[in-house]
């Protein structure tokens, strides 16, 4: 591995990302000068498949993909974990002599999010609302955090049943129901979670009405730009139970640099230096 270490993000509307940062503070701990380019395809005018092939053939270590590739990058790549396959989104690439190597760590991030706020506490019956790729990685950590019930919500509907067939598979007696109607679903939830880019930066608004989140005890929304969507603040101000979609912006990111580099992390460091606004020049 040489000094310098070249990342990147291919997604949309990702400027207010703090994955650059994320990354090169981890680089400076370990001594390491690290590039991390936003990648947008719309900007660059290439489509994705066109930016993929260059980024191969340009000398990156590795990227992450997010909103909306994480799909499309799994049919590039090739993916030795079976859960990664089940889910079928990829947010993390590594370029390996012999090919793209692919990793899903918005999986273990949620998990750890989840953990770092519920602690062992059980999902109960849970609404996710977006069945895109990183609602399929948080639908499959539910199933490890032990999920017995599960309402998907997507505009289309046979996505939300893909993903209901297939977490059923993985955990046999799973309990599951789809439609397009978030407010409709939401009676009986004891989490409510939103994987749609609503509420994001250029996206305003809120997955669910406020009044529908009465009878639950937690949310989580996987946006973090802003942390503070209205989702969260409508369910804060109810008083459930609220996990951020920082702690998953962070999950992510610390097993991303693991995967990317091997190298370790204090990530205690790693929060006060993000909370600060630190960067490196």
């Amino acid at each position: 591995m040489t000094d310098l270490i070249r990342l990147g993000l291919i997604g949309d509307n990702i400027a207010k990302s703090q994955s650059p940062r994320l990354h090169r503070l981890a680089g400076a701990q370990n001594g390491r000068r690290v590039t991390y380019d936003q990648l947008v395809p719309a900007e660059i005018g290439k489509d994705f498949d066109a930016l993929f092939a260059d980024i191969a053939a340009s000398g990156y270590r590795g990227i992450n993909v997010t909103y909306p590739y994480k799909e499309r990058a799994a049919a590039k790549v090739m993916v030795h974990d079976p859960l990664v396959r089940a889910i079928g989104a990829v947010n993390t690439v590594v370029f390996e002599a012999g090919g793209p190597q692919g990793f899903n760590t918005d999986y273990s991030g949620f998990i750890a999010a989840y953990r770092r706020v519920r602690g062992d506490a059980a999902p109960g019956p849970v609404l996710m609302i977006g069945a895109g790729g990183v609602g399929k990685a948080v639908a499959f950590g539910l199933v490890a955090l032990g999920l017995a019930e599960i309402g998907i919500c997507d505009r289309d509907l046979a996505k939300a049943a893909a993903l209901a067939d297939a977490l059923a598979a993985a955990r046999p007696g799973l309990v599951t129901v789809t439609g397009t109607d978030a407010a409709a679903l939401a009676p009986g939830a004891a989490g409510i979670i939103n994987c749609t880019p609503v509420g994001m930066v250029g996206y305003d608004g809120t997955p669910l009405p406020r009044a529908a989140l009465a009878g639950a005890e937690w949310v989580f929304d996987a946006v973090y730009t802003p942390v503070e969507t209205a989702f969260l603040q409508d369910a804060a101000a109810a008083g459930l139970q609220v996990i951020s979609g920082y702690e998953l912006f962070f999950g992510q990111g610390v097993d991303a640099w693991a995967v990317f580099t091997g190298l370790p992390l204090d990530e205690a460091r790693m929060r006060r230096e993000l909370a600060d606004g630190k960067d490196v020049s």
